[in-house]
This record gives structure tokens, C-alpha cells and sequence, in this order.
């Protein structure tokens, strides 16, 4: 069996559920990996990422280097190019890719949220957020973000102008509540981006965070009643669309279902 040797980078990636995840695709693709979860403080992050170049055949990109990778990639391709951010890099034709969009929206369709015709609000627009917010306005929602950082907000929004950019957040009905701004997570878990008062109006809660997995933001909206969503199956999906692009091969969201269904079974996630 052939072999790639992969790697996940970002700030903090000590818990991260790639290594299993990817090996567990790969594996059952016929592939075999080595991958492993490398950390790289943000002052590092210039010095270091030429190692990774030089280590790795290809590697996955999280918080905070989606956008910052960019300049140091030949070409961004499909989403990528759209959404500002790259998730997947293939180290040898120096390729940029996003598959975020396509595992949430496929995490969506498999715990039955409907987004054609509903309202959605996400929080945070960096990286995974700008995702979430084209992909929703491309599934038919109608969509408003908020963001701490107002400046980055409105650059999303100059980009993507058919969201309503928030200025403060108030308690309103929104069919869907995202987060994506990574809080609950690391040093801020046990928080959430927002009180009972937002979420008391929502119907279904989302949290792209997968570890711990309930966040603070899932637990208040559990406690009041609501649908919840753990991003553990966006984070599978987008990385079995990763893997096919490692691998050529054309994806499949049938064999993806099909590959989280066993994922689970087998318990690799415990």
C-alpha cells in the first residue's frame, strides 16, 4: 500500500480528531498515511511553514492560518478562491483548496436542517466563517452575521453582499445559529459566543467546534429545548473531500455518509 505523509497545522491543534479521521479515510480509500497534528505558535508561523513544505506531501489547514497561508501557495482553486480561505494544501502542484463549505453544507443535509428559505445567523467571519456564510446564501437562506472585529465583518461583506452585516446582536428569531468563532473551545471552553437570550429565539444551534463535544453554546441551547449539531461530521466530510483530492479521485457524497456511518461504529472518534 502506497503511503502519504500528511499533517494538520494550525495554533493549537493538540486535540484535534484529524489524525483519526484522515487515517480512517485514507485507510478505507485504499491509502495509506502518516499524519500528524503539528502546532505553530503565530510568531513561528512564517519561520516554520517552509518545514511543513518541505516535510509533507500535503497538509490541512485550521485556526488562524486559512487566509495566511495563502501567499505562500502557487494557485487557489473551486471555493477557495471564493471564500478567501484555504483548508487543504497539496504540496506537490502547490495547490490551495476549501472543502469546509462542502462538509457543512453535507453536515446540514445529514441531520436533516433545512436552509432553503430559512434565516441564519453566523457568528464570527474569519476562515470557516466566510465558508458558512457563501455556502448558506448559495443553499437559499437568508443570512445575517455578527462579528467582534466589525472591520473584518464588513470586508466579508464587500465580498459576499447578499448577507446583513450586524452592528450588535439582539434577541431575534433565526431558524439557524452558527458559530464559528471557535470560542468554547481550548482556553475559552466552558464559554460561548452568546447568552440565552440569542439562542431562546433560535430553533436549531450549530457549533463548528467539535471538541469538547458540547460546548457551552450547545449546552445552553440543549437546555432550552433545541436542535443541536456538533461540527464532528463537517469536520469528517471536509476531510474526506480533502482526501479525495490528495488521491485524484472524483468525491462522492453517498460514499461519504457511508464512511462517517462506519467512522462511527467503530468507534475511531472515543
Amino acid at each position: 500500500m502506497n503511503t502519504l505523509k500528511l499533517a494538520v497545522i494550525g495554533k493549537d491543534v493538540s486535540k484535534s480528531l484529524s489524525p483519526k479521521m484522515h487515517t480512517f479515510i485514507l485507510n478505507s480509500l485504499g491509502m495509506g498515511c502518516s499524519y500528524e497534528a503539528v502546532s505553530i505558535p503565530e510568531s513561528e508561523f512564517v519561520k516554520l511553514l517552509p518545514t511543513v513544505f518541505e516535510r509533507y506531501d500535503a497538509f490541512n489547514v485550521t485556526i488562524p492560518y486559512k487566509t495566511s497561508v495563502q501567499p505562500y501557495l502557487k494557485e487557489i482553486k473551486g471555493d477557495a478562491e471564493v471564500f478567501g480561505a484555504v483548508n487543504t494544501v497539496n504540496v506537490k502542484t502547490g495547490c490551495g483548496y476549501n472543502t469546509d463549505g462542502v462538509g457543512f453544507l453535507l453536515m446540514l443535509e445529514n441531520a436533516e436542517v433545512q436552509t432553503a428559505g430559512k434565516s441564519a445567523l453566523v457568528l464570527g467571519s474569519g476562515g470557516a466563517g466566510r465558508s458558512v456564510i457563501k455556502k448558506l446564501l448559495d443553499a437559499g437562506a437568508s443570512v445575517s452575521a455578527y462579528d467582534v472585529n466589525q472591520a473584518g465583518l464588513l470586508k466579508v461583506h464587500g465580498e459576499f453582499p447578499d448577507f446583513t452585516p450586524l452592528e450588535r446582536l439582539e434577541p431575534k428569531f433565526y431558524d439557524i445559529i452558527v458559530n464559528c468563532t471557535g470560542i468554547g473551545m481550548h482556553k475559552t471552553e466552558g464559554k460561548s459566543p452568546v447568552g440565552e437570550d440569542v439562542l431562546s429565539h433560535c430553533d436549531t444551534a450549530v457549533d463548528l467546534i467539535y471538541t469538547p463535544k458540547t460546548s457551552e453554546f450547545l449546552r445552553l441551547a440543549q437546555s432550552l429545548g433545541k436542535k443541536t449539531v456538533n461540527g464532528e461530521a463537517m469536520l469528517f466530510y471536509q476531510a474526506y473531500y480533502a482526501d479525495c483530492i490528495y488521491l485524484n479521485i472524483t468525491p462522492s457524497a453517498a460514499r461519504a455518509k457511508e464512511l462517517f456511518e462506519l467512522y462511527q461504529q467503530e468507534g475511531v472518534n472515543l
